[in-house]
């Protein structure tokens, strides 16, 4: 566990003796498809890094609607921010979207080392930092742009310029939800970009054909960033 933990960025930081300390106090925790591992609301005792499979975060509207936050990816933790804050409660739900194993850490106990030592907590705060700026990146991409635009962006965030394909690893229906479009208006776009000679899609795989129409769309000028979703 103490190899899996280094690799992930917010306790790459750690030493050996903090990171044995977290592994000592942590649990592995498998979750099946569609399986929650906790609601929002719940008491905030542990945060989370996903060591294989996805988990999704969203928070459910008054009436059973869903709005996906976050697709949280392997190496990538969730809720540690929450350890700052006196009687803490979780904001989202999450469920797994396939089976998946998570490492639960003792927010308390980790709280208490970062008191002892100012270093760590400088290394913590560079990667809640980071996390930050991705977020509100997200925020300009969900308010600034159509729903075109976020669709065309977050294809190219997710498909590096050496690569033309990527496999949709989540049902257009979460897709959707992450990038504020209705499932309807996802799936228009999807077709409209494949008619247009854009994109072609078999299936859950997506291939780039017309990579710099797909950047006219997504409105990327120079020094702009791709604000994709976090993660």
């Amino acid at each position: 566990m103490i190899a899996q933990l280094r690799e992930t960025p917010l306790l790459s930081g750690l030493d050996h003796d903090q990171l044995r300390r977290v592994a000592d106090r942590a649990r592995r925790q498998r979750l099946d498809a569609g399986q929650w591992l906790f609601s929002q609301g719940d008491t905030a005792e542990h945060f989370f890094v996903v060591l294989g499979g996805q988990i999704r975060l969203f928070r459910l509207a008054p009436d059973g609607a869903e709005k996906v936050i976050e697709l949280v990816a392997p190496g990538q933790s969730f809720a540690e921010a929450l350890m700052f804050l006196n009687a803490p409660r979780y904001p989202v739900c999450a469920a797994a979207l396939e089976p998946t194993e998570v490492v639960a850490i003792d927010a308390e106990d980790f709280a208490a080392m970062l008191r002892g030592s100012v270093d760590t907590c400088f290394a913590l705060l560079g990667a809640l930092s980071q996390r930050l700026r991705s977020l509100i990146a997200e925020i300009d991409n969900l308010s600034l742009h159509t729903a075109k635009c976020r669709i065309a962006r977050w294809l190219l965030n997710r498909c590096p310029e050496d690569q033309r394909a990527l496999r949709l690893e989540v049902r257009k229906g979460v897709l959707a939800s992450l990038l504020s479009v209705q499932p309807e208006t996802f799936s228009r776009v999807v077709k409209q970009l494949s008619h247009d000679g854009i994109i072609s899609v078999q299936g859950t795989h997506v291939t780039i054909l017309d990579r710099a129409a797909l950047a006219r769309l997504a409105a990327v000028e120079d020094g702009l960033e791709l604000g994709g979703p976090a993660g």
